[in-house]
């Protein structure tokens, strides 16, 4: 039996690599229909100043920075939801596109404070779409809520186990390659 879709989970701690995992399996992937956003530091003199978003189409913006006031926060961080729901959560949408893969880097708490990315998180669950996401370790609500949807696997990342687990993960989507 072929795999139609699959729906998987990359957790583990801060800095162990889930960002850079997820990159190099959508490398190994070499998929053209694929949709979604990965976030990276803003860095200042050597300081995390906050977050931006990057749209695998190329489009990028601000996720949470120290310079945005009021809530909602994270620590030190305001958080961009309006910005974040324009440009990001809108393509999170599978009834709006063919995408074969969803690419969520990361359902944490900064993006958890906007009910369109929960609610649009939650559709894509439920479809018979490919998910690749990466969520927080430790969280309540929609980060722990989609740890235990049915079909998904979990996966904790550490240094150690990085490349296995990208090659695993790679195998499991193989079957993207079919009709890339």
């Amino acid at each position: 039996m072929s795999l139609k879709y699959a729906k998987i989970l990359v957790t583990g701690l801060p800095g162990c690599g889930k960002t850079t995992a997820i990159m190099r399996i959508l490398t190994n992937l070499k998929c053209k229909n694929v949709v979604g956003f990965y976030t990276q530091e803003i860095r200042n003199n050597g300081r995390r100043t906050g977050f931006m978003w990057n749209r695998l189409d190329g489009s990028e913006g601000i996720l949470a920075d120290v310079k945005i006031k009021g809530p909602p926060r994270v620590g030190k961080y305001g958080v961009n939801v309006p910005g974040f729901e324009k440009s990001v959560v809108r393509i999170l949408n599978a009834d709006r596109t063919d995408a074969r893969l969803f690419v969520i880097d990361e359902i944490g708490k900064m993006e958890c404070f906007s009910r369109k990315f929960i609610e649009a998180v939650r559709k894509l669950f439920a479809s018979d779409r490919s998910i690749l996401a990466t969520v927080a370790r430790k969280g309540s609500g929609l980060i722990g809520e989609v740890k235990n949807y049915p079909d998904v696997r979990l996966f904790n990342l550490t240094v150690q186990n990085r490349d296995r687990i990208i090659t695993e993960i790679s195998q499991i989507f193989s079957f993207l390659k079919k009709n890339a």
